[in-house]
């Protein structure tokens, strides 16, 4: 699912908001999460799941066109750890 079905799908959820409404929710929620994991915050959704950033050192790398040596420099990446409860609803639906 993309961003646009996810609207489409609450707008249809939820019959008394407008299109619009549901698209400036999912922005809004989008931009909070990514401000709070942007200043190095842990979000945890109970039930769902929690995102962190993990830091990835730095290293030595390869350019695979032409075989030559590239350092890469150390970041931090987001992380994504599911819940309990989501975990046991996909185990069930498989």
């Amino acid at each position: 699912m993309n961003r646009s079905e996810l609207i489409e799908r609450i707008a249809n959820r939820f019959p008394q908001l407008q299109l619009k409404d549901a698209e400036f929710g999912v922005r809004v929620i989008h931009e909070v999460l990514s401000n709070a994991l942007s200043k190095g915050d842990r979000i945890e959704i109970r039930g769902f799941g929690s995102f962190a950033l993990n830091y990835r050192p730095p290293r030595t790398g390869r350019n695979p066109k032409m075989g030559s040596k590239v350092s890469v420099p150390a970041k931090y990446v987001p992380h994504f750890k599911a819940g309990k409860e989501l975990r046991e609803r996909v185990a069930k639906s498989k």
